[in-house]
């Protein structure tokens, strides 16, 4: 695990290794960037804030956590870099979009392109298979169906769940489902996957697990993730760790 600020890194492009494999370096291209970045809840009169002045970039082929306890905004940052909120002040671009500007439907149609989502409840459709939950973002991006199909279990494969392809959610484990919530959101290929505390519901010997093959997909298919988490099994292998305390990078 490596704890740095909210910027740097060394630059990133794509190299062959001696078995002519595909891998990945860091590069100078940005995926996300935040400018002065803050988000702000009012009840009963009170407000409160969640994310204060954040300024942070992400770079294509990161696999970065922000980190923090409790209450610290990791959860509500991630959340406005993935369009799922509007920031109070600030702004937020992906790649080179930035999102303040943008209606609600072009904010949708942004995060089902560019953003892919992995959720601590896994959120897989129930009457899907796995392979049709994998395939899901695919069928809505209008991707043919044998191109979404051969994807779709190529990454099972690679999850090492390809057995489980035609098994409905409720007859998966916690650490399955997850890795197909993994696999849908890598399948549409988007510059970015935004993991919300993927390992909270899993036991030791699963996370690990699915920590590994997230590694194996950063490493071989260049897949930038960003997570955020307190749970140091993940932050002791991200590249690099964000840590949040009251909303405040630092």
């Amino acid at each position: 695990m490596k704890t740095v600020g909210a910027y740097g890194h060394a630059p990133l492009q794509r190299k062959n290794n001696v078995n002519g494999e595909n891998r990945y370096k860091m590069t100078n291209e940005l995926v996300v960037r935040t400018e002065r970045l803050s988000k702000s809840y009012v009840a009963d009169g009170i407000e409160t804030p969640a994310v204060r002045g954040v300024n942070l970039k992400i770079r294509a082929g990161e696999f970065a956590a922000l980190a923090g306890p409790s209450g610290s905004g990791k959860s509500t940052l991630l959340h406005l870099i993935g369009g799922l909120l509007r920031p109070t002040s600030g702004q937020v671009w992906i790649e080179q979009q930035a999102l303040g500007g943008l209606t609600p439907d072009q904010l949708a149609r942004l995060r089902l392109r560019r953003i892919g989502f992995v959720f601590q409840a896994y959120n897989l459709i129930p009457v899907l298979t796995a392979l049709e939950n994998t395939e899901f973002v695919m069928e809505l991006q209008g991707v043919p169906e044998g191109q979404r199909r051969d994807r779709a279990l190529e990454l099972l494969s690679i999850l090492e769940i390809a057995e489980y392809a035609d098994r409905f959610p409720n007859k998966l484990s916690g650490g399955e489902q997850q890795r197909v919530a993994v696999a849908r959101a890598v399948a549409a290929r988007p510059a970015l996957v935004l993991a919300d505390e993927p390992t909270a519901n899993l036991d030791s010997e699963s996370g690990q697990k699915l920590m590994d093959l997230l590694r194996r997909l950063n490493h071989e298919r260049g897949v930038t993730f960003l997570f955020a988490s307190h749970d140091p099994r993940l932050l002791n292998q991200v590249e690099r760790v964000i840590e949040l305390h009251d909303g405040v990078i630092g």
